[in-house]
This record gives C-alpha cells, sequence and structure tokens, in this order.
C-alpha cells in the first residue's frame, strides 16, 4: 500500500460515523417529515449513538489505553473530540425531544408522567403494575460492603433513593423491564379531555408506584428514582476453531459481552452528587469512559416503535413493493431467470420474488441441491424454513451461516441448530473471514442436464430488513456467472485451493485488486485526454488506499461522484487534491444500503453491484462478492438509480470538510425525493411493462 501524503486530507472514521447520526437526527428536526416519523427518528439516532460507544468509541478507548507517546496523545485527542461532537449532539436531541412532544400534544397525543394522572387513570396504572409489572423487576438493595451486581449492557435502570422513617436512607437499583413490555402503554382517556389520546412510559409507571416494590421491607417515608443507563465494550473474543464449538464459545461469548467493561454512563442530571459519584466509583468507570449527564429519561431507541394513536397522515405514505413483470410473465420463477438476467431493487420491488425462489427450489422435483449464505437471519425467517423444507424433501442442502453477525449471533445460533436438526448442512464460514456475500445457488436438472441458477446481491436475506433497507439483487442462469458463485462456495468450504474467478471480484482474494485496476484505467484515460468518469454508492468509504487512489484519480482529471450514506473519510473538493470529486449523502425514509460501482471505460461503462463496502474489513478480511452486470435492461436500472440519487435535492447532504451536513441548494429546479421518485419510475415500468404483455389465451371455446 502507498504511503499516504500528510498533506491529503482523511476524515477520522469515528468523528464521520457521528456527523452521519447526525444526519438521522436532521430527519427528526425536520418538520416537512410525519410527525410519528420524527419520533421513531429520535430513536434510530438513539440506537444508532449506542451501537458507536459499544462497537467503534469502544476500539477507540482500547487503543488510547495501550498506546504510547504520540500514538497515545492522537488517541485521547479523538476521545475528546468525540465526547464534544456527542455533547452537541446530545443538546439537539433533546431540543427536538422537546418540540416533538409539543406537536404530539397539538395532535392530541399526550404523553404524561406518574404526576399528571387523574383518579381512574392512577387506578389503571395500579392495576398494570401489579399485573404485568411488578413480577419483571428485580430490585437490588446497595449494601456499602458488598459490591453493585453486574448490571446489563443497554437496559436501564433507576437508582433508588429511600427516606426511611427513622431519617435514615437506603439505597437500591431497580431494573425498568423494557426488553420484556411495551415501552409505551396506552391509558385511558382523561374524564376532563374524554377525545384525548394518553400514553405513559413504562419507567414513569413504576416511579408513580415505587413503594410498593419494598413495601414491608422498609418503612418508607419517600423514595426518589433517578434513571441511569450502562453502555458496555461489545467486543467478542473468540478463538479460530470454525467448529462446533464455536457455537459453544459464541454463546459464551455473548453472555460476557451483555457484562464487558463499561464505556459510557448516562444518567438523570437530577441525581445527587453523591449518589453519581457512588455509581462511579462502584461501577469502575475510569478517565477514557464517558460520563454524561442527560434528561428524566433514557433508551430513546424505544421510540423506533412509537405508536401511532393519531391519524394515518402523521405516518409516511405507504409506498407499496412492487410486481416485477418478467417474472410474472413466465410460467414460474427458474424459467423467468433462464429467459435472462433479472435486476431487483428491494423495497421498490417485492423481496417476495427472493423467497419465491428458495420455495419454488425446495418443492421442485427438478432442484438437486441449494446452497445459500446467511448474515442476518429473522426471527420468523421465511427463507430459513424454505431451506428446512428443501432438506425434508430429500435436496442436498449448504447453509454457510455466519455466526459473528454482530448483534445478530443470538438469532444466527438458533437458527443454525434448527437448520441442522432438519438435515440442512450448515458450516460456520472461514476463519478470521466473515462470510458477508449474498449468495444463492440452486442446481436443477433440466432434461438431460443440469442447470445452475444464481442470486448475487447487496442484501441480507432477512425479509424484516428488506421492508426498509434499500438493496439490489441479481437473478441469473448465465453459465460464467453460477460457475464463479459455484467456486465462491467451495472457496468458503476448501480456502486451501486454488480459485480463479472469471467474472466474479472475491475478497479477500480479488476485490481490493480488481477496483484499484478499474480506478487506475480511468486514470490513464484521463490523462490521454479522454472522458474518465467513477460513480460510487455505498455505505462507508473509508479504506485509506481506495481513497489514495480516488484523490490521484481526481488529479488526473477524472470525475468522480460518490453517495455515500455513512462513515466518508475521503474529504471532497479540496483544491489540487480531491476538486474532482463530488460527495453526497442520502438518508430518508429507507436506509440506502445497496453498493453500486460505475466506471466510463472509454465509453463502454462496466457496471457492478458489490456485498462489500470500501473499507478495508471488505475488502481484506471478509468473504465478499463484487459481480459485474451485463444486462443492458439491468444496466439502465442502474443509471437510472444513481441519476436519480444524484439528482436529490430534498434529502441529499453535501458532504464537505467541515461535515456539517449543508443540504443541496434547490434553488428553482424541481424537487426531487429521490427515493419516492424511484419508486414512482419503477411504478411506471410496472405498468407499462404489464400492459406490453399478451393477453391471456381464451380457455372457454
Amino acid at each position: 500500500m502507498p504511503s499516504r501524503r500528510k498533506t491529503v486530507p482523511i476524515h477520522p472514521k469515528e468523528l464521520s460515523w457521528l456527523s452521519f447520526n447526525a444526519r438521522v437526527l436532521q430527519e427528526a428536526e425536520d418538520p416537512e417529515n410525519p410527525l410519528i416519523e420524527r419520533v421513531r427518528f429520535m430513536g434510530i439516532f438513539s440506537s444508532n449513538l449506542d451501537e458507536f460507544y459499544r462497537v467503534r468509541y469502544a476500539d477507540v478507548r482500547r487503543l488510547a489505553a495501550f498506546a504510547k507517546g504520540r500514538e497515545k496523545a492522537r488517541w485521547e485527542q479523538l476521545l475528546d473530540d468525540i465526547r464534544d461532537a456527542v455533547g452537541d449532539l446530545q443538546l439537539r436531541f433533546d431540543r427536538v425531544y422537546r418540540t416533538c412532544l409539543a406537536e404530539l400534544r397539538a395532535n392530541n397525543i399526550y404523553l404524561i408522567d406518574e404526576r399528571q394522572l387523574d383518579e381512574p387513570q392512577r387506578e389503571f396504572v395500579r392495576r398494570y403494575f401489579f399485573s404485568r409489572v411488578m413480577p419483571a423487576l428485580t430490585p437490588i438493595i446497595l449494601a456499602e460492603s458488598a459490591p453493585i451486581p453486574q448490571l446489563e449492557d443497554g437496559s436501564i435502570y433507576f437508582a433508588v433513593r429511600m427516606q426511611l422513617a427513622n431519617q435514615n436512607s437506603r439505597y437500591a437499583i431497580v431494573n425498568v423491564p423494557s426488553d420484556r413490555m411495551s415501552r409505551f402503554v396506552a391509558l385511558p382517556s382523561p374524564a376532563a379531555h374524554p377525545g384525548r389520546q394518553v400514553l405513559m412510559v413504562l419507567d414513569n409507571i413504576i416511579r408513580a408506584c415505587l413503594p410498593h416494590v419494598f413495601k414491608g421491607v422498609f418503612p418508607i417515608a419517600q423514595a426518589d428514582a433517578f434513571q441511569f443507563k450502562l453502555t458496555r465494550d461489545a467486543e467478542l473474543e473468540l478463538g479460530e476453531g470454525i467448529t462446533q464449538s464455536l457455537v459453544d464459545a459464541l454463546a459464551s461469548g455473548l453472555k460476557k459481552r451483555k457484562l464487558g467493561d463499561p464505556v459510557r454512563l448516562v444518567y438523570d442530571r437530577r441525581m445527587p452528587n453523591d449518589m453519581l459519584d457512588t455509581l462511579v466509583r462502584r461501577l469502575r468507570l475510569g478517565s477514557y469512559d464517558n460520563v454524561l449527564p442527560g434528561a428524566r429519561y433514557h433508551n430513546s431507541k424505544d421510540f423506533m416503535d412509537f405508536p401511532n394513536l393519531g391519524p394515518r397522515a402523521l405516518e409516511n405514505r405507504q409506498l407499496n413493493p412492487l410486481k416485477s413483470p418478467r417474472i410474472e410473465s413466465q410460467r414460474n420463477i427458474f424459467a423467468a431467470i433462464a429467459a435472462g438476467d433479472i435486476l431487483l431493487n428491494y423495497p421498490y420491488h417485492s423481496f417476495r420474488y427472493t423467497e419465491q425462489l428458495l420455495s419454488a427450489a425446495a418443492i421442485d422435483p427438478g432442484v438437486r441441491s441449494i446452497q445459500v449464505t446467511l448474515y442476518r437471519i429473522a426471527a420468523d425467517s421465511h427463507i430459513a424454513n424454505s431451506l428446512i423444507c428443501a432438506a425434508l424433501n430429500g435436496k442436498d442442502v449448504l447453509a454457510i451461516v455466519e455466526l459473528r453477525a454482530r448483534f445478530d449471533e443470538a438469532a444466527n445460533i438458533d437458527w443454525a441448530k434448527r437448520l441442522t436438526e432438519a438435515g440442512v448442512h450448515v458450516i460456520f464460514g472461514i476463519p478470521g473471514l466473515k462470510v458477508h456475500s449474498k449468495l444463492i445457488l440452486i442446481n436443477r436438472q433440466e432434461g438431460g442436464q443440469l442447470r445452475r441458477y444464481a442470486h448475487v446481491g447487496t442484501g441480507n436475506f432477512n425479509e424484516r430488513t428488506a421492508r426498509v433497507y434499500t438493496d439490489l439483487a441479481l437473478f441469473t442462469a448465465d453459465p460464467e456467472l453460477t460457475e464463479d458463485v459455484h467456486n465462491v462456495f467451495d472457496f468458503i468450504r476448501h480456502t486451501y485451493r486454488r480459485h480463479k474467478f472469471r467474472h466474479l471480484a472475491v475478497s479477500p482474494l480479488g476485490n481490493r485488486s480488481t477496483l484499484l485496476r478499474l480506478i487506475h484505467t480511468e486514470v490513464i484515460n484521463a490523462r490521454a485526454g479522454r472522458a474518465a468518469r467513477i460513480f460510487i454508492k455505498c455505505n462507508n468509504l473509508v479504506d485509506e488506499e481506495i481513497i489514495e487512489r480516488l484523490y490521484e484519480a481526481s488529479q488526473a482529471g477524472v470525475k468522480i461522484r460518490a453517495i455515500v450514506r455513512g462513515m466518508c473519510a475521503l474529504v471532497a473538493g479540496v483544491e489540487g487534491i480531491s476538486d474532482n470529486i463530488e460527495a453526497i449523502s442520502i438518508v430518508d425514509r429507507f436506509l440506502e444500503h445497496s453498493r453500486v460501482y460505475v466506471f466510463h471505460n472509454g465509453g463502454e461503462p462496466r457496471y457492478f453491484i458489490s456485498s462489500a463496502d470500501l473499507m478495508t474489513r471488505n475488502l481484506d478480511h471478509r468473504v465478499e462478492v463484487t459481480v459485474p452486470i451485463y444486462d443492458p435492461e439491468a444496466q439502465r436500472l442502474l443509471q437510472r438509480l444513481l441519476d436519480t440519487q444524484w439528482a436529490d435535492n430534498v434529502k441529499a447532504r453535501i458532504l464537505h470538510g467541515d461535515q456539517d451536513n449543508g443540504y443541496r441548494d434547490r434553488g428553482h429546479r424541481r424537487r426531487v425525493r429521490s427515493q419516492e421518485a424511484l419508486h414512482r419510475l419503477y411504478l411506471e415500468d410496472q405498468q407499462r411493462e404489464l400492459a406490453e404483455l399478451p393477453a391471456p389465451a381464451d380457455t372457454n371455446g
């Protein structure tokens, strides 16, 4: 890898990630968004920030702890910069929280606390507490001589001070069991306002009945509760053996994760200093850990599930998934794929076609075998059930289950066991490499020959995320492409064999070198005076070698456009370095998740979709697949996708060096909100193509 010149600007990826989360917070701030969606974006922001501390902040904290000299000072400065950035974001969050509460009230939806209950509501709360909440509480009485029991990562607790009748005080910790019941409880309308919609958070139900938690144990004159939350390091320490022992090691590691080193304590700023000091000391928080004052409530991630008690207009207008005429016009999905490559864009197109491919394969007499990679599996996965069905029907089924998919390990372990019990051959990937590719390969007997059908995509085979993540899926029966997919599965199973790929670029074998070669071709063309362009769409752009080569391409005259949803360490528009690079980010109702790479290639553009972001881990330390798109219709879909997103002037933010997330200036141009525009364009395609299909044959005579 070439050494990076000191003058070349690189954003710290952690600060770039916080800049991305600021874009999420902008969606909560945006008054043009429906109110309930804004409240849910507050939840997404909070959930993202939790994960940031569990993973990225924890990484920097470890580096600061073990580094020395200048490196130590650099990491410590980054920790300070992170704290400053998070502090600013938290102030913005508090403002938007207050604004949204006021707007909810304006729409006759009230989020009340225990001090605002009328008597019928108070009686409802008491009954709810004793029947539902009290059995789920695990109060811990604090004794000075005894250690605080381990508190779970991400859970919320009350630090309780009990003023006893004899004027003494006792302290306790009480959990808020929001992991077992809804955080939001609908209450009866107040007698004085019979049409009012009223919600109460679970926390306040506990506050309203707090003395009952300790009744009969202590003579309590008064009890005060102050909420706090711990965030712990989410790193899992696992050995390299990818065998059944990994399942046991991972299950043990998940338990340890819940009890990992604390990296952040968020507390109610009204908490008395002596109580806060006691928590900090007894939780063994150090100088590198964030101790942050907050508001009365924590775990705002629960706002992701905030119910809409008002009119439907308070939520986004539903965009129904669209049909694929090329599939619908054929007798079955295999015939459709055999007729030519098909590229679908989820969630605009229906994910049921991926489900249909596997459900059909599970019962089709001609199907001999199915191979699939599973990275994040939905709890109620139709995909996994189809694999079980296929095994029960005598098919040879292989599932590569990635047990180390962060925060989805438990679900993947459960499905791995269920698949194995049903007769599916389950393997757990490659030592040291996560299997992140999105592949299906089906071998089907057709007459006297065996034909292969493949799916190569950018997104997980997960029905839940497919409704909100934008992803691309290529269905192909091309013999050369499917041969390469077959070789990827062979590589995963037999890494010691030499594998050559004619079309696919596969990490860690050739994704990096392929991308660098494609960039270099554009540089050569630019230096020769020919048109040279690169268009990138990805989630994260942080690999320093790729950034360095893009800077070199810019300096050679290559015009580069980048749509980067999340972390972008590249700094666009720097004179003499990156002045031919433009970068935007789009955050909207769907999470932009697809990766597309397009190279002008002297007027014969080359199109690719990929499971890999432009990150070192994706290019060097995972099994990722980048597939060329050859079908002209599929290429047009990709070009229109990129052009429409580049034209976005509603949800596009300009990625400048100052990372201020400024919106693109629309001026007097027509409004383009790319996600809505794409759905409209795909709908027009669907209607036109369906109209062009031949009328069904007359069967009446």
